[in-house]
C-alpha cells in the first residue's frame, strides 16, 4: 500500500501545489511551454505509478458494496465517457486557449469543465462500488485533483482574459447543468456533437471489456 499512498500524495502534490502556488516562479524559471512539457510527463509518469501500485496493492476491504452501488458506477460512467469525448474539442479552459473569449456552445452550455467532471464521475463510481482501502486511495486523488482543478483553472483564466472570462464564467457552471438549471443558459442538443457522444459510448463499451486489465473483469 506504501508505493500508491505515495504515487496518490506525489500526483495530488503535482496539481495542487505544482501547477498552483509554485506555478509562477516554475514558469518565469523555465518558460510557459517548457513548463507545461514537464508537467504533463510528470502527469503521466505519475498516472503510471497510479495505475502500477494500485494493481500492485492489497485488497483491504473497508465496506461492503452495497447493490446499488454496480447501478451507480454505471450511471456515472457513460456520461464520464461522453463528457470526456465531448471535452476533444477547442476548449475556454484548455491550456491552448490563450487570451482568446469564448461563447459557450455545445457541451460548454452544460459545463464548462467536462474533461475534469468526466474525471470525477470516475472517481464517484468506483469508491461506493469497491469499498477498498486502495479504490479509495485512488479515487480519492483522482476527485480531489479533478475539483480543485476547476478552481484552478477558473482562477488563472480571470487572470489571463479578466472581463471576458467573468461574462463567460456567468454564463457556465463548473458542475453540469447547474448554469441550465439556473437560467443562466439553455440545452441546445443541436449543437451537440453526436459523432462524439457515439464515440464516448464506444469507449465506454471498450472499457467494460478491458476493465479486467486494471480491476475485476466486468465482462
Amino acid at each position: 500500500m506504501a508505493p500508491l499512498l505515495l504515487a496518490a500524495l506525489g500526483w495530488i502534490g503535482l496539481h495542487l501545489l505544482v501547477a498552483g502556488p509554485l506555478r509562477p516562479g516554475l514558469v518565469d524559471r523555465l518558460g510557459e511551454w517548457r513548463f507545461r512539457q514537464m508537467f504533463a510527463v510528470a502527469s503521466a509518469l505519475l498516472l503510471l505509478a497510479l495505475i502500477l501500485s494500485y494493481r500492485a496493492a492489497p485488497f483491504v476491504p473497508i465496506w461492503s458494496p452495497p447493490q446499488w452501488a454496480y447501478v451507480w458506477a454505471h450511471l456515472c460512467m457513460v456520461p464520464a465517457f461522453v463528457l470526456l469525448a465531448l471535452s476533444l474539442t477547442d476548449s475556454p479552459t484548455g491550456v491552448l486557449a490563450g487570451s482568446r473569449a469564448f461563447e459557450p456552445r455545445g457541451v460548454f452550455r452544460i459545463t464548462r469543465h467536462p474533461m475534469l467532471n468526466a474525471f470525477a464521475l470516475w472517481a464517484l463510481a468506483h469508491i461506493p462500488a469497491n469499498g477498498d482501502a486502495a479504490t479509495l486511495v485512488l479515487a480519492g486523488a483522482i476527485l480531489l485533483t479533478a475539483l480543485n482543478g476547476m478552481a484552478s483553472i477558473d482562477r488563472k483564466r480571470a487572470a489571463a482574459i479578466g472581463e471576458a472570462w467573468t461574462v463567460f464564467a456567468a454564463q457556465t457552471s463548473r458542475l453540469p447543468f447547474v448554469a441550465i438549471a439556473q437560467g443562466r443558459n439553455r440545452l441546445a442538443l443541436g449543437e451537440i456533437s453526436w459523432g462524439r457522444v457515439v464515440l464516448g459510448l464506444v469507449f465506454y463499451l471498450a472499457a467494460l471489456g478491458l476493465h479486467g486489465v486494471v480491476g475485476p473483469a466486468l465482462l
